[in-house]
Protein backbone atom coordinates (compact mmCIF):
# COMPACT_ATOMS: atom_id res chain seq x y z
CA UNK A 1 0.00 0.00 0.00
CA UNK A 2 1.01 3.72 -0.37
CA UNK A 3 3.13 5.10 2.47
CA UNK A 4 0.97 8.28 2.05
CA UNK A 5 -0.52 8.93 5.92
CA UNK A 6 -4.29 10.57 5.45
CA UNK A 7 -6.41 12.61 7.79
CA UNK A 8 -9.97 13.35 7.75
CA UNK A 9 -11.84 16.22 8.38
CA UNK A 10 -15.75 16.27 8.58
CA UNK A 11 -17.79 19.96 7.92
CA UNK A 12 -21.09 18.58 9.36
CA UNK A 13 -23.25 21.18 7.97
CA UNK A 14 -22.32 20.39 4.66
CA UNK A 15 -21.32 16.75 5.20
CA UNK A 16 -18.01 16.99 3.52
CA UNK A 17 -14.89 15.81 4.12
CA UNK A 18 -11.50 17.64 3.84
CA UNK A 19 -7.92 15.91 4.23
CA UNK A 20 -4.68 16.25 5.07
CA UNK A 21 -2.09 13.85 3.13
CA UNK A 22 1.40 13.52 4.01
CA UNK A 23 5.03 11.97 3.02
CA UNK A 24 5.91 10.16 6.90
CA UNK A 25 9.15 10.62 5.38
CA UNK A 26 9.21 13.94 4.38
CA UNK A 27 6.50 15.59 6.05
CA UNK A 28 5.59 16.98 2.97
CA UNK A 29 1.90 17.58 2.46
CA UNK A 30 -1.32 18.79 0.64
CA UNK A 31 -4.59 19.71 2.31
CA UNK A 32 -7.46 18.30 0.25
CA UNK A 33 -10.86 20.25 -0.34
CA UNK A 34 -10.64 22.65 2.65
CA UNK A 35 -14.60 24.27 3.64
CA UNK A 36 -15.05 27.73 4.69
CA UNK A 37 -18.05 27.83 7.09
CA UNK A 38 -20.71 30.18 6.07
CA UNK A 39 -24.17 30.89 7.71
CA UNK A 40 -26.48 31.64 5.04
CA UNK A 41 -28.83 33.44 7.09
CA UNK A 42 -26.12 36.43 8.36
CA UNK A 43 -23.60 36.31 5.29
CA UNK A 44 -21.23 35.24 8.02
CA UNK A 45 -18.05 33.55 7.13
CA UNK A 46 -15.74 31.58 9.80
CA UNK A 47 -12.30 29.74 9.51
CA UNK A 48 -13.58 27.29 12.78
CA UNK A 49 -13.43 23.95 10.88
CA UNK A 50 -10.59 24.72 8.51
CA UNK A 51 -8.47 25.88 11.95
CA UNK A 52 -9.20 22.14 12.58
CA UNK A 53 -6.57 21.42 9.81
CA UNK A 54 -4.30 23.94 10.44
CA UNK A 55 -3.66 23.29 14.23
CA UNK A 56 -3.22 19.09 12.90
CA UNK A 57 -0.89 19.99 10.62
CA UNK A 58 1.22 22.27 12.90
CA UNK A 59 0.60 19.42 15.64
CA UNK A 60 1.96 16.87 13.19
CA UNK A 61 4.96 19.29 12.21
CA UNK A 62 4.08 19.24 8.50
CA UNK A 63 5.17 21.59 5.49
CA UNK A 64 2.15 21.97 3.08
CA UNK A 65 3.14 21.79 -0.84
CA UNK A 66 0.06 21.61 -1.54
CA UNK A 67 -3.95 22.80 -1.47
CA UNK A 68 -5.69 20.81 -3.76
CA UNK A 69 -9.67 21.16 -4.96
CA UNK A 70 -11.18 18.20 -6.77
CA UNK A 71 -13.66 20.81 -8.43
CA UNK A 72 -15.42 24.31 -7.93
CA UNK A 73 -17.76 22.86 -5.15
CA UNK A 74 -21.40 24.10 -5.47
CA UNK A 75 -22.01 23.06 -1.55
CA UNK A 76 -19.60 24.65 0.24
CA UNK A 77 -17.31 27.31 0.43
CA UNK A 78 -13.36 26.87 -0.05
CA UNK A 79 -11.22 27.55 2.67
CA UNK A 80 -8.14 27.37 0.06
CA UNK A 81 -7.21 31.01 1.00
CA UNK A 82 -7.09 30.76 4.74
CA UNK A 83 -5.07 27.54 4.38
CA UNK A 84 -2.33 29.22 2.34
CA UNK A 85 -2.31 31.95 4.47
CA UNK A 86 -1.52 29.99 7.24
CA UNK A 87 0.67 27.23 5.96
CA UNK A 88 1.59 27.84 2.42
CA UNK A 89 1.04 25.74 -0.19
CA UNK A 90 0.06 26.44 -4.12
CA UNK A 91 -3.41 26.05 -4.62
CA UNK A 92 -4.00 23.74 -7.85
CA UNK A 93 -7.32 22.49 -9.52
CA UNK A 94 -7.97 21.27 -13.06
CA UNK A 95 -7.41 23.58 -16.46
CA UNK A 96 -11.25 22.81 -17.49
CA UNK A 97 -11.87 25.36 -14.59
CA UNK A 98 -11.95 28.09 -17.38
CA UNK A 99 -15.20 26.08 -18.91
CA UNK A 100 -16.55 26.73 -15.30
CA UNK A 101 -15.43 30.26 -15.03
CA UNK A 102 -16.75 31.37 -18.30
CA UNK A 103 -20.26 29.31 -17.87
CA UNK A 104 -20.92 31.22 -14.25
CA UNK A 105 -18.91 34.68 -15.20
CA UNK A 106 -22.13 35.29 -17.02
CA UNK A 107 -24.91 33.84 -14.58
CA UNK A 108 -23.37 35.92 -12.09
CA UNK A 109 -22.71 38.68 -14.67
CA UNK A 110 -19.10 39.18 -13.01
CA UNK A 111 -16.71 42.41 -13.05
CA UNK A 112 -15.05 42.26 -16.36
CA UNK A 113 -11.76 42.56 -14.32
CA UNK A 114 -12.98 38.88 -13.53
CA UNK A 115 -10.88 36.66 -16.38
CA UNK A 116 -12.36 32.87 -17.00
CA UNK A 117 -8.73 32.02 -17.64
CA UNK A 118 -7.55 29.80 -14.19
CA UNK A 119 -4.88 32.83 -12.99
CA UNK A 120 -6.89 32.85 -9.76
CA UNK A 121 -5.14 29.59 -9.13
CA UNK A 122 -1.85 28.90 -8.90
CA UNK A 123 -1.32 25.48 -10.60
CA UNK A 124 -4.40 23.87 -13.34
CA UNK A 125 -3.57 20.51 -13.69
CA UNK A 126 -3.92 19.09 -16.64
CA UNK A 127 -5.17 14.56 -17.27
CA UNK A 128 -1.97 12.47 -17.09
CA UNK A 129 -0.25 15.34 -14.94
CA UNK A 130 1.93 13.80 -12.38
CA UNK A 131 4.04 15.64 -9.21
CA UNK A 132 5.31 14.71 -5.92
CA UNK A 133 4.48 15.29 -2.21
CA UNK A 134 7.93 14.10 -0.82
CA UNK A 135 8.16 10.32 -1.94
CA UNK A 136 4.79 10.34 -2.80
CA UNK A 137 3.56 10.77 -6.31
CA UNK A 138 0.57 12.08 -7.52
CA UNK A 139 -1.11 11.34 -10.87
CA UNK A 140 -3.91 13.40 -12.12
CA UNK A 141 -7.52 12.31 -13.64
CA UNK A 142 -9.61 14.32 -15.17
CA UNK A 143 -13.23 12.74 -14.61
CA UNK A 144 -16.01 15.39 -15.81
CA UNK A 145 -19.23 14.89 -15.78
CA UNK A 146 -20.64 16.22 -12.68
CA UNK A 147 -18.58 19.45 -13.54
CA UNK A 148 -16.69 19.88 -16.46
CA UNK A 149 -13.36 20.84 -13.96
CA UNK A 150 -13.66 17.55 -11.77
CA UNK A 151 -10.31 15.57 -11.09
CA UNK A 152 -9.52 12.61 -9.37
CA UNK A 153 -5.68 12.81 -7.40
CA UNK A 154 -4.52 9.17 -7.71
CA UNK A 155 -1.69 8.86 -5.38
CA UNK A 156 1.05 6.16 -5.82
CA UNK A 157 -1.62 4.16 -7.61
CA UNK A 158 -3.29 2.69 -4.59
CA UNK A 159 -5.43 5.80 -3.16
CA UNK A 160 -7.64 7.91 -5.31
CA UNK A 161 -9.14 11.57 -3.97
CA UNK A 162 -12.20 11.32 -6.31
CA UNK A 163 -14.17 14.66 -4.69
CA UNK A 164 -18.15 14.10 -5.81
CA UNK A 165 -17.90 11.65 -8.40
CA UNK A 166 -18.59 8.84 -6.36
CA UNK A 167 -20.39 8.34 -3.40
CA UNK A 168 -20.41 5.16 -1.22
CA UNK A 169 -21.93 2.08 -2.62
CA UNK A 170 -25.00 2.52 -0.96
CA UNK A 171 -25.49 6.52 -2.03
CA UNK A 172 -24.14 6.47 -5.49
CA UNK A 173 -22.74 9.22 -7.63
CA UNK A 174 -22.58 12.63 -7.97
CA UNK A 175 -25.61 14.74 -10.14
CA UNK A 176 -25.15 15.87 -13.41
CA UNK A 177 -27.72 18.57 -13.85
CA UNK A 178 -25.56 21.80 -12.84
CA UNK A 179 -24.42 24.31 -16.09
CA UNK A 180 -21.94 21.83 -18.32
CA UNK A 181 -22.82 18.31 -16.46
CA UNK A 182 -23.22 15.42 -18.56
CA UNK A 183 -24.63 11.90 -16.96
CA UNK A 184 -22.79 9.81 -19.71
CA UNK A 185 -19.44 11.90 -19.31
CA UNK A 186 -19.67 11.03 -15.77
CA UNK A 187 -20.22 7.27 -16.89
CA UNK A 188 -17.23 7.23 -18.89
CA UNK A 189 -15.21 9.33 -15.95
CA UNK A 190 -15.77 6.19 -13.65
CA UNK A 191 -15.10 3.81 -15.79
CA UNK A 192 -11.39 5.24 -15.61
CA UNK A 193 -11.52 5.13 -11.17
CA UNK A 194 -12.80 1.30 -11.43
CA UNK A 195 -10.20 0.19 -13.66
CA UNK A 196 -8.14 1.01 -10.87
CA UNK A 197 -6.96 -2.06 -9.05
CA UNK A 198 -9.66 -3.04 -6.66
CA UNK A 199 -7.53 -2.69 -3.33
CA UNK A 200 -7.47 0.98 -4.20
CA UNK A 201 -8.97 2.76 -1.57
CA UNK A 202 -11.59 5.49 -2.85
CA UNK A 203 -11.59 9.21 -0.19
CA UNK A 204 -14.98 11.01 -0.98
CA UNK A 205 -16.05 14.90 -0.49
CA UNK A 206 -19.30 13.65 0.66
CA UNK A 207 -20.93 11.24 2.33
CA UNK A 208 -25.32 10.83 2.80
CA UNK A 209 -26.35 7.86 5.54
CA UNK A 210 -29.48 6.90 3.58
CA UNK A 211 -32.03 7.41 6.24
CA UNK A 212 -32.63 4.23 8.24
CA UNK A 213 -29.26 3.00 7.44
CA UNK A 214 -27.87 3.25 10.89
CA UNK A 215 -24.73 4.03 10.01
CA UNK A 216 -22.35 7.24 10.44
CA UNK A 217 -20.82 9.29 7.99
CA UNK A 218 -17.67 7.55 6.26
CA UNK A 219 -15.11 9.07 3.90
CA UNK A 220 -13.77 5.76 2.44
CA UNK A 221 -14.37 2.98 0.26
CA UNK A 222 -12.72 0.60 -2.41
CA UNK A 223 -12.69 -0.23 -6.41
CA UNK A 224 -14.04 -3.38 -5.40
CA UNK A 225 -16.83 -2.31 -3.13
CA UNK A 226 -17.46 -0.19 -5.89
CA UNK A 227 -17.61 -2.80 -8.67
CA UNK A 228 -20.13 -5.03 -6.57
CA UNK A 229 -22.58 -2.85 -4.52
CA UNK A 230 -22.73 0.53 -5.91
CA UNK A 231 -26.62 1.31 -6.34
CA UNK A 232 -25.68 2.90 -9.62
CA UNK A 233 -22.39 1.94 -11.49
CA UNK A 234 -21.84 -1.60 -9.82
CA UNK A 235 -20.24 -4.33 -12.85
CA UNK A 236 -23.30 -4.96 -15.14
CA UNK A 237 -24.62 -1.46 -14.87
CA UNK A 238 -24.79 -0.31 -18.45
CA UNK A 239 -23.95 3.07 -19.61
CA UNK A 240 -27.71 3.95 -21.57
CA UNK A 241 -29.10 2.21 -17.86
CA UNK A 242 -27.29 4.86 -15.81
CA UNK A 243 -27.36 8.02 -18.17
CA UNK A 244 -31.68 6.87 -17.50
CA UNK A 245 -31.55 6.83 -14.25
CA UNK A 246 -29.19 9.57 -13.19
CA UNK A 247 -31.08 11.97 -15.87
CA UNK A 248 -34.74 10.81 -13.97
CA UNK A 249 -33.69 11.57 -10.13
CA UNK A 250 -31.52 14.56 -11.23
CA UNK A 251 -34.69 16.08 -12.21
CA UNK A 252 -36.28 15.55 -9.08
CA UNK A 253 -33.00 17.00 -7.18
CA UNK A 254 -33.60 20.89 -5.31
CA UNK A 255 -30.19 22.89 -5.92
CA UNK A 256 -27.53 23.01 -3.30
CA UNK A 257 -28.55 25.08 -0.15
CA UNK A 258 -25.12 26.62 -0.59
CA UNK A 259 -24.74 26.92 -4.77
CA UNK A 260 -25.26 31.02 -5.22
CA UNK A 261 -22.69 32.10 -2.33
CA UNK A 262 -20.41 28.56 -3.17
CA UNK A 263 -19.95 29.21 -6.47
CA UNK A 264 -19.27 32.42 -6.58
CA UNK A 265 -16.67 32.35 -4.12
CA UNK A 266 -14.85 29.46 -5.57
CA UNK A 267 -14.09 30.18 -9.43
CA UNK A 268 -12.08 32.58 -7.69
CA UNK A 269 -10.08 29.75 -5.71
CA UNK A 270 -12.20 30.86 -2.58
CA UNK A 271 -11.37 34.45 -2.79
CA UNK A 272 -14.07 36.90 -1.84
CA UNK A 273 -15.19 38.98 -4.40
CA UNK A 274 -13.51 42.75 -4.52
CA UNK A 275 -14.83 44.57 -2.10
CA UNK A 276 -17.26 47.89 -3.13
CA UNK A 277 -16.16 51.53 -2.81
CA UNK A 278 -16.99 51.40 1.03
CA UNK A 279 -15.22 47.93 1.33
CA UNK A 280 -18.01 46.08 1.62
CA UNK A 281 -18.02 42.70 -0.07
CA UNK A 282 -20.91 41.39 -1.37
CA UNK A 283 -22.02 38.27 -3.26
CA UNK A 284 -24.92 38.57 -5.97
CA UNK A 285 -28.32 36.41 -6.12
CA UNK A 286 -29.46 35.71 -10.08
CA UNK A 287 -32.91 35.10 -10.15
CA UNK A 288 -34.53 32.68 -12.15
CA UNK A 289 -31.64 31.24 -13.73
CA UNK A 290 -30.81 27.72 -12.30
Amino acid sequence: MSNAIVKAFLDTDSETFSYVMHCPLTHQAAVIDPVLDFDYKSGRTSNQGAQRMVDYVVEQQLQVQWILETHAHADHLSAAPFIKAQLGGHIGIGEHIREVQKIFKEVFNLEKEFLPNGAQFDRLFADGEQFKIGELTVRVLHTPGHTPADLAYIVDEQIAFVGDTLFMPDVGTARCDFPGGSAATLYASIQKILALPDSTQIYLCHDYPPEGSGREHEFMTTVGAQKRESKHVKQGVTAAEFVAMREARDATLPMPRLILPSIQVNIRAGNLPPADDSGKVYLKLPLNLL
